[in-house]
């Protein structure tokens, strides 16, 4: 099986099966754009992964690597966040500042399964719970005014479960 070589944004370099890696779109395009053959020995850089989370993304698209694509059609499709496999759950059971760099990642990489599955992990973090508890959750200090407030409760009540 065809290998690339991957480098990180701090020097490791990681040799990974194409047929692993071809969850990237960014990679495809870079192989494309630079002519190259699979069986090659370049490196590909990615100055914006560090070595930590590309060794995640490689166990995660090493795990999904026989997964059929993702279908493209996102105009019908109802956006659902408890349909996270277990493995993908167990996975992304990390650090925020982890997951929010896989998602800075995946996106970068664009690796939409990989998008999707860390994006619903935050959503299912934010589901249900008061302004209050999400700024808890995820350290945000509140610059709001307690007249903002109020004008901003007033402007969305219409979104409010009575």
């Amino acid at each position: 099986m065809a290998q690339l070589k991957l480098k990180s944004s701090d020097g490791e370099v990681y040799t990974v099966d194409t047929e692993v890696i071809r969850c990237s779109q960014t990679i495809k395009t870079m192989l494309e754009d630079l002519g190259l053959d699979e069986g090659e020995e370049e490196v590909i850089p990615l100055p914006n992964v560090n070595s930590t989370i590309l060794a995640k993304v490689i166990e995660w698209a090493t795990h999904h690597k026989d997964d059929p694509p993702i279908a493209e059609d996102t105009e019908n499709k109802e956006k659902r966040t408890d349909d996270i496999s277990s493995w993908d759950s167990d996975f992304l059971k990390v650090d925020q500042g982890t997951l929010f760099e896989l998602i800075l990642a995946a996106n970068y990489l664009d690796i939409k399964g990989l998008l999707d599955v860390t994006c619903k992990t935050v959503a299912n973090m934010i589901k249900g719970k008061t302004p209050e508890e999400i700024r808890k959750t995820f350290n945000i200090k509140n610059d709001l005014t307690e007249a903002e407030e109020e004008q901003i409760r007033k402007e969305n009540e219409w979104c409010e479960e009575k």
